[in-house]
């Protein structure tokens, strides 16, 4: 019998986040209290936020459902490791879609973790040889931890940089955000030593330490770090230009796939989106990008990138019927070469996705 009241709601409250409708006779035997006691249990698990709903009858139970807030939540060693794990596993390497949030909430519960689960996730994470997409560089959770917890204490941060041309640097800074680009983070923060904004590519910072010495936070020039990131990015080399493209295929399947800062999706008519944004890329990227997607589009403008969608498609065209010299079905022309087929396993290749006219 838990004689403990504290000790017995968090096991009571470990009880009822499983999804399940739990009865109040079955809670009885687990806690090793009377009825009674379990229904006190449940008002004071109420009076502490925590939505439990009953059922009346002689099968009705308890369970906790969705309310208004979201409570403190209670995670046995196993569900604490899992969590850890894929959140660690989705920060190290840049996970498009694995944002700022997801490393504050891998700080916090880091935080708290008892010496034991540490270790346990260490080993894990050791003994893993994660398989993943994408050329970004992969990043120490640590390193990503350390930076989170900066920004959100609003205390400064000390590292070494290795910028691009190799130059070792110590930096001192007030972090303000961490931004993803999918394929990589950034640090944006307040070069203390150079009395500006500067962005950090993080897995070029090593050594990162939390100084202890808080900040008031600054305002930045552009108002957003994904918007002063974009900048610097792009200001000084190029500039950025518009981009329409309409795919064939429903907003929110490409939404899924394309990055938010290349735009977002607007349903059209007929089960199609159009995607309208500004970007730094070279044409040539873009073209890329859009190709891999896997979805059909057509680009509205400008006129440079419709271009290169052309001969980005008829170079596939080309790579795809010369294997081994000519490729089977291959056809002679006038002078003897050989002429590539237009379709790979029955699909013509060029309407496989990579149009590139120009609508007005």
């Amino acid at each position: 019998m838990t004689t403990d009241t504290p000790a017995r709601l968090l096991q009571l409250l470990s009880l009822l986040q499983t999804p399940r409708e739990w009865p109040g006779g079955e809670l009885s035997e687990r806690l090793g209290v009377s009825r009674r006691t379990v229904r006190r249990d449940i008002d004071r698990l109420r009076e502490l936020g925590y939505p439990v709903q009953a059922t009346k009858g002689a099968d009705g139970g308890y369970r906790l459902v969705a309310g208004k807030a979201m409570p403190p939540l209670v995670l046995d060693d196993e569900e604490a490791v899992a969590i850890a794990v894929g959140l660690r596993a989705g920060a190290g390497h840049a996970l498009e879609g694995v944002d700022e949030a997801s490393v504050r909430a891998l700080a916090k519960l880091e935080q708290v973790l008892p010496s034991r689960l540490r270790h346990r996730i260490s080993t894990l994470q050791a003994a893993t040889t994660p398989l993943t997409s994408g050329d970004g560089a992969s990043i120490a959770p640590e390193t990503l931890i350390v930076m989170a917890s900066t920004v959100a204490g609003q205390e400064r941060l000390r590292f070494a940089y290795r910028a691009r041309d190799g130059v070792e640097s110590r930096r001192m800074v007030e972090p303000c955000r961490l931004v993803s680009t999918g394929r990589r983070w950034y640090l944006v923060a307040y070069d203390l030593d150079r009395g500006d904004w500067r962005t950090f590519r993080v897995d070029r910072v090593s050594a990162p330490f939390a100084t202890g010495a808080r900040f008031a936070p600054r305002e930045l020039p552009t108002g957003s770090a994904a918007e002063y990131l974009r900048r610097s990015m792009y200001g000084g080399r190029q500039e950025t230009y518009d981009f329409t493209v309409t795919f064939d295929a429903p907003a929110e399947a490409v939404a899924a796939r394309v990055p938010e800062w290349l735009g977002v999706p607007e349903a059209i008519d007929g089960g199609r989106c159009l995607l309208r944004g500004s970007v730094g890329d070279a044409v040539d990227r873009l073209a890329v990008r859009l190709a891999m997607l896997g979805f059909d589009f057509s680009v509205r403008e400008p006129e440079e990138l419709a271009r290169c969608v052309r001969e980005l498609g008829e170079r596939l065209v080309r790579a795809g019927g010369e294997v081994s010299g000519a490729a089977p079905g291959a056809t002679e022309s006038a002078d003897g070469a050989a002429t590539a087929p237009t379709k790979v396993e029955g699909r013509d290749l060029r309407s496989s996705g990579v149009r590139g006219q120009h609508r007005p």
